[in-house]
């Protein structure tokens, strides 16, 4: 997964939103900021994924995707102990 804005940590300066859509999303240039491990909305129904930035409803990661599964991890991860 990927986003289409830089990092702020590389990027110092603000960016309101019509900013980073108008500069950042709508150029052709490979994705600057990666995010690794996210879920995000997947294949159609026809089972064909296209990975583009226009294309939010497979390309978008979001919290009602990976909170769920990052409260089972964590529940795993805590095991046992504390717990009745």
């Amino acid at each position: 997964m990927a986003s289409s804005i830089v990092s702020c940590k590389t990027y110092r300066t603000f960016v309101s939103c019509w900013k980073g859509h108008a500069t950042w999303f709508s150029r052709n240039a490979s994705y600057p900021n990666l995010l690794t491990g996210a879920i995000v909305g997947g294949p159609d129904a026809y089972d064909n994924f296209a990975d583009q930035r226009d294309n939010y409803e497979q390309t978008e990661h979001a919290t009602y995707n990976n909170a769920p599964l990052l409260v089972i991890l964590a529940r795993l991860h805590a095991g046992h102990s504390g717990y009745n």
